[in-house]
């Protein structure tokens, strides 16, 4: 198996590696104004497949496709506005990296404080359990005392009650060689 794996690792390591699923953004230098005006606008804009790099970041093919039409939108008059309210018509308020604080982005807004006051909560309730123990059961003093009693006394068998002899007694085991 190994003399047929070396070959076959050793042809994938060689072989050329190209990349498949994306293409450098290459910007469109017929109007440098509306250029700067899309890059501008694509760093607020999220990246729909993506989901954590902005539109001008992104290499995926969908916001390829995306700035590609914000470009003829630009072109054909629309202002900032309009553009970003057709992308939001689309897509809603995920495509804005700051959504507009309304009732549907409430959760958005608030979700890392309310993370922040459980996870605050949860620490200081753990540090108050660490400090105050809980009150052990109640045990009657008797039993105290008789669990204290077979701790000291070493004088069991194998029964678990104490022998007469005072001494242990042992199983007997063979040894096999």
């Amino acid at each position: 198996m190994n003399r047929y794996l070396a070959p076959i690792v050793l042809l994938f390591l060689l072989s050329p590696v190209t990349g498949v699923g994306s293409v450098p953004a290459a910007p469109n230098a017929d109007d440098p104004m509306l250029e700067a005006r899309l890059n501008h606008m694509a760093e607020d804009l999220r990246c729909v497949v993506c989901q954590n790099e902005s539109l001008a970041e992104s290499r995926a093919s969908l916001a390829l496709d995306l700035r590609e039409e914000i470009r003829e939108m630009m072109r054909a008059g629309m202002s900032d506005d309009a553009v970003v309210e057709s992308l939001v018509a689309r897509y809603g308020d995920f495509v804005l990296y700051r959504p507009p604080l309304k009732p549907l982005t409430y959760v958005l807004w608030g979700g890392p404080l309310a993370f922040l006051l459980v996870g605050g909560g949860l620490a200081l309730a753990t540090l108050y359990r660490r400090q105050n123990p809980r009150a052990q059961a109640d045990v009657s003093p008797e039993s105290l005392r008789q669990a204290a009693q077979l701790l000291r006394s070493d004088d069991f068998n194998d029964a678990g009650s104490p022998s007469d002899s005072g001494t242990v007694s042992r199983p007997q085991h063979k040894e096999e060689r």
